[in-house]
C-alpha cells in the first residue's frame, strides 16, 4: 500500500534534496545528502553531508534543532546509516534526539545498510515512511546507487564537436573548437567526476594534464573538491614518463595489458598506480597496434568502482575510445559541445568504430537537456536503453 504524501511533505523533502545538492562537488565517494527537521509544520535545523569522513546531514540538522527534535519529523534524502564507519550510526542519533518519525526518500543500496536503517528505527518505536522524491533523490546519486548495485560508476562521455559532427582537422589539430565558456563549463563537470578518462593516443596528440582548472570554476564549492583520478587506457603502456598528466593534483592510474615488468615499473616510479588486466580480443580502442591487446572497458569500470570507489567518471577521450564506450553499452550519459563552426569532410568524426549499414542499427538516444554556453551550445543526451 503505497504511502500519501503532503503538499507540506513535499515541500520539506525538496528543500533536503536542495541542501542535498550543496555536496554535489565535495562529499565522494560518499552520497550526497540532506536532512530537515520539522515540528508544528516549521524547519527547527537543517543539514547536509559536507565531505567525507566529516558528520552527516542528520547530525547537522539535530545539532541545529537541539532539544525541540524531540517529536519531531526528520526528512532525508537517503536512509540514515545504521553503522559505524568514519562516524556514528545516525540512526542512534535520531533515536537519541527522540524524533518521532522519519520520512525517506530512498533507501540506502550500500548493502551495509539496505533497509537495516529503516528497521532499526521501526524497532525504536519511530514511525518511518519511504518514498518520497524517490527519482530525484536517485538522480542525485546515481552514481553511488550504481557502484552499490551493479559495481559500476555512472559513465559520463565529454565530447566537443562542429556543426558537422567533426572533432580535429585530419592532421590531429584539435584546439580550440569551443570557446573559453564551454571550456570553463568542462571543468565543472571534471570537478564533480571521482575520475576522468582518456586514451593514450590523447595523452601523445594533446600532452593534457586533465586536473581541475579552479581559476575556471564559477561554483566556489567546487573549488574545494578533491582532485579527481586521472586514468589513462594505454594497453602498451607506451605513456611518456614526461607527459604532463603524471604533474598536478591528484593521482594517476594507467589501465593496461602489457605485463612486462621494466615497462610497468618505468610508470610506477613515477607514483602512478598500474593496473593489468587480461587482454580483450577486440580492436583496441586506446590506439594499440595489437588487436588482441584491447584494455576490457568494463572491468575497467568494476575496477574504479570496487577498489577507486568511484561513483561517477568521466570520458575525455578520442572518437575511438569515446566509441568503443558507447558501443560497449557503457555510456550512461553523452555532454556534446556544439561550436558554430564548419569544420569539412576531411576533419576527424565525433565517435569511431562503429558499423551501422542499416537503419535498423543506429543507436536511439534522447536529448535530455540543451543549453547556450558561450557562443557553443551544450547537449546532455541519454542512450535509450540507460534512462531510468
Amino acid at each position: 500500500m503505497s504511502t500519501e504524501f503532503s503538499a507540506t511533505d513535499h515541500a520539506m523533502m525538496s528543500r533536503a534534496l536542495q541542501l542535498a545538492k550543496q555536496g554535489l562537488y565535495t562529499t565522494r565517494p560518499n552520497p550526497r545528502v540532506g536532512c530537515v527537521v520539522v515540528k508544528n509544520g516549521e524547519i527547527i535545523g537543517e543539514g547536509w553531508h559536507e565531505r567525507a569522513g566529516e558528520s552527516h546531514a542528520e547530525v547537522h540538522a539535530l545539532k541545529q534543532a537541539g532539544a525541540a527534535a524531540k517529536g519531531s519529523t526528520a526528512y532525508v534524502t537517503l536512509e540514515p546509516c545504521s553503522h559505524f564507519g568514519r562516524t556514528p550510526p545516525c540512526t542512534n542519533a535520531l533515536v537519541e534526539a527522540g524524533v518521532a518519525k522519519v520520512v525517506m526518500a530512498m533507501l540506502d543500496p550500500n548493502p551495509l545498510v539496505a533497509g537495516s536503517g529503516k528497521k532499526f528505527l521501526q524497532q525504536q518505536g519511530i514511525n518511518v515512511e519511504v518514498g518520497l522524491l524517490y527519482g530525484e533523490a536517485y538522480q542525485l546519486n546515481q552514481g553511488f546507487c550504481q557502484r552499490m548495485t551493479i559495481k559500476r560508476p555512472l559513465v559520463r562521455c565529454k565530447l566537443a564537436m562542429s556543426v558537422d559532427g567533426r572533432t580535429a582537422k585530419a592532421s590531429g589539430e584539435s584546439q580550440w573548437i569551443t570557446g573559453a565558456d564551454a571550456r570553463a563549463d568542462v571543468q565543472q563537470w571534471r570537478a564533480r567526476s571521482c575520475a576522468v578518462i582518456t586514451g593514450i593516443k590523447t595523452v601523445l596528440d594533446d600532452d593534457a594534464s586533465l586536473t581541475v582548472r579552479s581559476e575556471q570554476l564559477k561554483i566556489e564549492a567546487a573549488k574545494t573538491c578533491p582532485p579527481p583520478l586521472r586514468v589513462i587506457v594505454d594497453s602498451q603502456l607506451k605513456t611518456p614518463v614526461t607527459a604532463k598528466i603524471f604533474n598536478g593534483a591528484g593521482k594517476v592510474l594507467v589501465a593496461t595489458t602489457c605485463k612486462e615488468s621494466n615497462a610497468i615499473s618505468r610508470i610506477e616510479k613515477l607514483g602512478a598506480e598500474v593496473v593489468v588486466f587480461n587482454e580483450s580480443s577486440t580492436t583496441d580502442p586506446a590506439g594499440g597496434d595489437n588487436a588482441s591487446q584491447q584494455v576490457p572497458l568494463d572491468l575497467l569500470l568494476n575496477y574504479l568502482a570496487d577498489h577507486g570507489h568511484c561513483n561517477e567518471v568521466m570520458i575525455e577521450a578520442g572518437s575511438t575510445l569515446a566509441g568503443a564506450f558507447v558501443k560497449a553499452g557503457l555510456v550512461d550519459e553523452l555532454i556534446v559541445y556544439m561550436a558554430p563552426v564548419i569544420m569539412g569532410h576531411e576533419a576527424k568524426p565525433l565517435l569511431t568504430v562503429f558499423d551501422m549499414p542499416k537503419m535498423a542499427d543506429n543507436v536511439a538516444l534522447e536529448i535530455k537537456d540543451v543549453r547556450q554556453i558561450g557562443k557553443d551550445w551544450r547537449m546532455l543526451i541519454q542512450p535509450i536503453n540507460k534512462l531510468n
